[in-house]
């Protein structure tokens, strides 16, 4: 490595190590992974590491938590090998993405919602057998054709039983539920194998009153990495200021006016 970015005092790896309670074996995988810049080497073989090694394992270790280990690794070694672009557009994703599950939660939220009022159907047509309603009134009380409802019955959607006299589909009020809920869901634009999970859920917790508590959690996980990425950002702003500062010109300070 060329002499502007070994400028400073020398670290061994225990020194990196030891801050953020990592073995000096991991340091030494980080820079041959590329995750840190290459070390000079000692007279002796001995990596002769420096602060801008120490900052940019800090600015690793702070992306993780809000991008992943396998993006920060990318970020990382993009920045190491001049491709800051490459790195900014890395970032970029982790925050579309990001948006994409707040934009989720924010539908799953108003489809939950939307079911609400309407939890307890009408006798006369969703409702005509003691326990369960057959495929056609729940068809025509959600405004689609019996065909949708049998498609969502193959994706895992519903679990309608059968009549054992008529053999007909029977849903019970779960299964009135999830059609429900699919029915929502596809209407924001989600595809059958994202509802699928969301259903699973449902189910899980027996019923969408306790989904109240997943959402909330949910809700704290996005915000938990939105403020890991500022944090990890923080940490790369640094470490590309002192890839700067080491490694171009100076900048002038800009002259004072005169008084007067």
């Amino acid at each position: 490595m060329g002499a502007n970015l070994q400028r400073g005092r020398r670290l061994r790896p225990v020194d990196l190590a030891r801050g953020h309670g990592l073995s000096t074996q991991a340091v030494r995988n980080y820079e041959e992974s590329g995750i840190l810049p290459a070390a000079d080497r000692t007279p002796h073989g001995y990596r002769a590491y420096t602060p801008l090694h120490a900052q940019a394992l800090r600015a690793f270790l702070a992306l993780v938590p809000g991008h992943g280990h396998r993006t920060a690794t990318s970020i990382m070694q993009a920045v190491n090998e001049g491709a800051a672009e490459e790195a900014f557009r890395l970032i970029d994703e982790s925050h579309a993405q990001l948006l994409a599950d707040r934009r989720t939660l924010q539908t799953v939220e108003r489809a939950l919602r939307a079911l609400a009022p309407t939890t307890a159907p009408e006798p006369a047509t969703a409702l005509p057998l003691p326990g369960g309603t057959f495929i056609g009134p729940l068809a025509r009380e959600l405004g689609i054709r019996p065909a949708t409802l049998r498609k969502w019955e193959h994706a895992g959607l519903l679990r309608p039983h059968r009549d054992p006299r008529t053999g007909y589909r029977v849903y019970n009020d779960a299964d009135v539920r999830d059609a429900r809920l699919t029915h929502q869901l596809r209407r924001g634009g989600y595809l059958l194998e994202q509802i699928a999970p969301l259903i699973a859920q449902v189910r899980a917790a027996g019923g969408l009153e306790p989904l109240e508590a997943a959402l909330t959690d949910w809700h704290g996980r996005l915000s938990a990495r939105g403020r890991a990425m500022l944090t990890g950002a923080a940490e790369l702003e640094a470490y590309l200021r002192e890839r700067g500062e080491q490694s171009s010109p100076t900048v002038p300070s800009r002259p004072t006016r005169p008084a007067g």
